[in-house]
This record gives C-alpha cells, sequence and structure tokens, in this order.
C-alpha cells in the first residue's frame, strides 16, 4: 500500500483547487443542455469531420470519465485522506488538465479552434509526463490501494480517451480550414495518426502497466471504424478496427505479463 501521512495545512488549498477543478470540468461539460453558449462538442466536431471521424454514442465514455474525477476530487478534501505520493504528484497536474478540459468545451462553443487545440494537447501532455515519470511507483500499487482507484485510475482514463480525442481535434480542424497537406489523401493522414495513436498507447501502457489508459483509447478507435463504416471509407473503418483491437489485445498481455513479473503489483507491495 502507498505510504500516507496527514495533510498539512499547507497542502489543503491544493485539494480544494482540485475539488474547484472538478467541479468546473463537469459543469462546463453540461453547459450546452442548460443555455446555449454557443456550438455543442458534437457540432464542433461534426463541423468539419472529413478527414476522420468518430461516432457519436463513443462520447459517453465522458459520463464515467466525469464520475472517476468527481470521486477523485471529493477524496481530496475528506479529512481522513492522508497525503500520499500519488495525490502529491498528481496533485496540481490534476488541476491543469481538469482546468484544460473544461476551457475546451467554452472554446469548442465560441469554435476557437487553436486554442482547442491548445487546451487539448495541454490537458493531455499534463496527464501523460507525471505518468511516465512515475511509471516505477504506478507499477508497485496494489490492487487495493485507493490511491490507484481514486487517483490514478481516473486521471488514466481521462488521459487515454484525451490521446485519441486530441488528433481527430486536430485533424478536424486542419481540414476545416483547408491546412491538411497535400502530401497525401486525407484517409492516408487519418490512417497515419492512428497509427500514431496506437504507437503512443502502447509506449505509455508499457511503462506504466495501466490498463485502464489504453481502454478508451480502443474504445474511440471503435467509435472510428463505426463511424466510418457507415459513410463508406472501409479502407479507414478497418484501419481503426485493427488499430482498436491491436490496443486492447496488447495492454492486455502486456499489463497481465507485467503483473506476472511483478507480484507486488497485484498484492500490494511498495
Amino acid at each position: 500500500m502507498s505510504s500516507t501521512v496527514p495533510a498539512t495545512p499547507g497542502q489543503i488549498p491544493r485539494r480544494l483547487l482540485v475539488l474547484a477543478a472538478a467541479v468546473f470540468a463537469v459543469v462546463a461539460g453540461q453547459l450546452q443542455q442548460f443555455g446555449n453558449i454557443g456550438q455543442s462538442p458534437a457540432e464542433f466536431a461534426a463541423d468539419s469531420d472529413a478527414t476522420l471521424r468518430v461516432v457519436g454514442w463513443a462520447f459517453a465514455i465522458w459520463g464515467p470519465i466525469y464520475l472517476g474525477l468527481i470521486a477523485y476530487a471529493v477524496r481530496q478534501v475528506l479529512p481522513r485522506t492522508g497525503e500520499s505520493e500519488m495525490i502529491r504528484r498528481f496533485g496540481w497536474p490534476s488541476v491543469l488538465a481538469l482546468l484544460g478540459i473544461g476551457s475546451w468545451i467554452i472554446a469548442a462553443a465560441r469554435d476557437a479552434e487553436v486554442a482547442t487545440i491548445v487546451l487539448i494537447f495541454g490537458s493531455l501532455a499534463v496527464l501523460v509526463i507525471p505518468l511516465l515519470r512515475h511509471a516505477a511507483a504506478i507499477r508497485t500499487l496494489g490492487s487495493q490501494d485507493r490511491d490507484r482507484w481514486l487517483v490514478i485510475w481516473p486521471l488514466g482514463a481521462l488521459a487515454g480517451w484525451l490521446t485519441i480525442a486530441s488528433p481527430v481535434n486536430l485533424l478536424t480542424v486542419a481540414t476545416g480550414n483547408g491546412d491538411l497537406p497535400a502530401t497525401f489523401p486525407p484517409t492516408v493522414w487519418a490512417l497515419l495518426a492512428i497509427a500514431g495513436v496506437v504507437a503512443f498507447t502502447l509506449i505509455v501502457t508499457w511503462r506504466t502497466s495501466l490498463l485502464v489508459y489504453p481502454l478508451p483509447v480502443s474504445w474511440g478507435l471503435l467509435g472510428v471504424f463505426v463511424a466510418e463504416r457507415a459513410r463508406g471509407n472501409e479502407t479507414l473503418a478497418y484501419g481503426a478496427l485493427g488499430a482498436s483491437l491491436t490496443v486492447l489485445v496488447l495492454a492486455l498481455l502486456i499489463t497481465l505479463g507485467l503483473r506476472q513479473r511483478h507480484p507486488s503489483v497485484i498484492h500490494g507491495g511498495g
């Protein structure tokens, strides 16, 4: 189990900011339902999705992601929650990521295209960098460790979804503005983006042995398969399906293989 010590008064403001940022992210995600603040995220994505499309129901993954983030944030302010290494290491990065995804909703509503790219890639970076930096410590978290379930899993799931959403966002904006280079046809650019996502996902999974990270990526690629097959782009559709299955199968092999070699990951070493 990860060691904890009582939170000091100086650490309370960071914890309150984590909660405030999580509330902002979740509320921002629901703004379109309560008032006309501009276009919805789905409308923003559909505006120029001729290169790479994701089926609408795939975005339902935000429901469990938001629930996980709220659980992560609420735990921060409970009096009995001590200050563990994972809470400390991911506190400020999570604040930045939560503010980023909430601000993305507002930027998309206002069609601030460049801002959406900066925000989504920035939110991804501030989560993936500490995941990689602290990969060894993450691998030692046992299956009963609360930090695994209430810190690393919520943030890992968010990072996974942003890993597939970021290139989709970039290609959407580039397509809409006519900035997609003519070096290759759009389908080739989409397949290259998918290949990059697969490679990046497997690298992070190999380093962290964190199954929750690649699962949203596989889910998003399945959403690409359904959307592209529906509009008749068989090459891109089956390329995305192959990528989805590759991520899922290899991620399972990686995580299960690492756990067999390091039993402490299961039984709570570290």
